[in-house]
């Protein structure tokens, strides 16, 4: 969300939440996001915007980051999906477990599977990538800039990244694009 903000040049107050302790989410998001999650944004007008997938939708609307033919729209939304589906509940779970939760003896038993499904994941990407620049058409899209979020950082729960020359490849170009940050911006 961060980086499609700054891609866009959207000007953004920052309210950090502790990713371990959650105990103050009710009193924090209780009114404005009903499933206690993070990202949250709060619009100008008050109205509060939860998941990152559809803060990234609301704000790329009508931008170079979301093609005007429905089928590649269609194959934006699919790869935010997988991003959802398969990369984030892999990738950025391990992470959180190894990097950021203070205790990760306390998941050892459930990591492997984990990295197997992140592997998954990144072998996916890996095969989309293979002989293009970006996961649709020959543009940096939504898709893109969901994918790359956790992707970035995947060596942060121990993800090697040497078996996927074309995923590498494509990191570099994001991180390359004008006006790009990461994930910790």
């Amino acid at each position: 969300m961060r980086l499609l903000l700054a891609l866009l040049g959207i000007p953004y107050e920052r309210r950090t939440m502790d990713v371990v302790d959650r105990s103050n989410r009710p009193e924090v998001l209780g009114g404005l996001n009903p499933s206690l999650r993070v990202p949250t944004l709060v619009l100008d007008d008050g109205r509060p915007l939860g998941e990152s997938g559809a803060i990234l939708w609301y704000f790329g609307e009508g931008t170079r980051f979301v093609p005007d033919d429905p089928y590649e729209r269609a194959q934006v939304l699919q790869w935010m999906f997988f991003e959802q589906y398969d990369l984030e509940p892999s990738i950025a779970v391990v992470r959180f477990w190894v990097a950021y939760s203070g205790r990760p003896d306390a998941f050892a038993d459930r990591i492997p599977e984990r990295m197997a499904a992140g592997n998954r994941a990144l072998a996916a990407l890996e095969r989309r990538l293979e002989g293009q620049q970006y996961l649709v058409g020959d543009w940096y899209s939504l898709a893109d800039i969901a994918l790359y979020g956790y992707t970035h950082v995947a060596h942060e729960g121990g993800f090697e990244l040497e078996p996927y020359p074309a995923v590498r490849a494509w990191l570099d170009r994001v991180a390359s694009e004008p006006g790009h940050v990461p994930i910790d911006a």
